[in-house]
């Protein structure tokens, strides 16, 4: 502990309407207060005309197009189908209420980088939490990765992902610049410390996402568990778009006799989900989605933190890969995690007999929480010293 409350400003993407996303907020703030210090998330409004202008090379940016393309095509989709439109409407309000009563307290919003660097006056250390924050979309920003902070202030990322295996070449300078700024470097994958060491020669610390952090016995502490589903069922929980997880998901179904559960609709608009599962649930918070995991029968997902509360909470899961397998795949963090955990065999390829082989094989969770453990002990490790710890 330190001898007086310091204060750390937080960069992270605190109003995304992501069930893992908000829960490894939720996880981050735990993290920073064990460490004796206060916090508040920085808001930043870039949005000026300056920053525009300046910055009318993202349009060039295919990551950063992607992105924009996909959610208007999901808006635009979602019009056709009023309970589609009405349900995500509920989502978005049990986001809210999340965010409310877990998540901050918050800075004022800084417009504009001159008020958000001048902003940073009052803060002892400033941080880029975890999540994918580091992907090529976002580098003109300034922010995710710091590159707004004074030289005089104390830098760190935890757990921060690229979300890549590789940084195009076009963004390589400016990625080696940020993150020789950083004091205090920690990534979640493995591939992470790699693209550090090729593009700056330094070692990052491979930390576990903050949601893994925090122990089973502390997430029920801080949402109990409660049933949400009468009888037995699949949780299928997917947030990309293919076809073959769907139907690898419906066959195994119905091989075991057992109806899926599903929270269609996320990040994209799918269409075979308005056929896909037997219960479409859109009345689902983060606490609510962690309910979903802990009384699923078995979880089968393309999702990171599917596949980390299915770890948790020792259900029996299978997890394939949301994207097409490349440069520019985002699968290496699930692929990352599971290696470091020893059980690898959990990523799969939407195969029905494979599936059911994968998840009939008992995973040895006594195992798997002994390396938690001691990767929960390095991880703590790693942010006492660079908050607390000498320069």
């Amino acid at each position: 502990m330190v001898d007086e409350m310091k204060k750390l400003g937080i960069c992270v993407r605190y109003d995304c309407n992501n069930y893992g996303s908000m829960l490894q907020i939720y996880a981050t703030q735990r993290i920073v207060k064990n460490a004796g210090w206060d916090y508040e998330h920085i808001r930043y409004d870039k949005k000026t005309v300056g920053f525009m202008i300046k910055n009318v090379t993202r349009l060039f940016n295919p990551y950063f197009m992607s992105g924009k393309i996909m959610n208007l095509k999901k808006a635009m989709r979602a019009s056709k189908y009023p309970e589609v439109k009405q349900g995500d409407a509920e989502r978005k309000q049990l986001f809210g209420s999340f965010r409310k009563e877990y998540i901050g307290p918050y800075s004022d919003v800084y417009k504009g980088e001159k008020n958000l660097v001048k902003g940073t006056d009052k803060y002892d250390a400033v941080m880029v939490g975890s999540d994918q924050l580091w992907t090529p979309a976002g580098i003109k920003s300034r922010f995710y990765n710091l590159l707004f902070v004074p030289d005089k202030i104390k830098k760190i990322s935890l757990a921060t992902s690229f979300g890549v295996t590789r940084i195009p070449i076009n963004q390589m300078k400016t990625t080696q610049e940020y993150l020789n700024r950083i004091e205090h470097l920690s990534v979640r994958e493995i591939s992470g410390a790699k693209i550090v060491k090729k593009l700056t020669g330094r070692t990052a610390k491979v930390v576990l996402d903050p949601t893994l952090w925090l122990t089973k016995e502390e997430w029920d502490e801080a949402f109990p568990p409660k049933r949400l589903e009468e009888g037995k069922y699949i949780f299928a929980y997917f947030l990309g778009t293919n076809t073959a997880h769907r139907k690898t998901a419906e066959e195994f179904a119905k091989s075991r006799n057992l109806p899926i559960v599903t929270c269609p609709h996320l990040d994209d608009f799918v269409k075979e989900d308005l056929e896909f599962g037997d219960h479409k649930r859109f009345d689902v918070g983060p606490a609510e989605f962690l309910n979903l995991i802990r009384g699923a029968e078995y979880v089968i997902t393309d999702s990171f933190h599917g596949t980390v509360f299915s770890i948790l909470n020792r259900r029996p899961f299978v997890t394939f890969g949301r994207y097409a397998e490349g440069a520019h795949s985002r699968n290496s963090r699930i692929e990352s995690l599971l290696k470091q955990l020893d059980i690898e065999s959990r990523y799969s390829k939407p195969e029905l007999g494979r599936v059911e082989k994968l998840i009939d094989t008992e995973i040895d969770f006594d195992k798997v929480e002994r390396r938690l453990a001691k990767l929960r002990q390095d991880a703590y490790g790693f942010i006492e010293n660079a908050l607390n710890g000498e320069e």
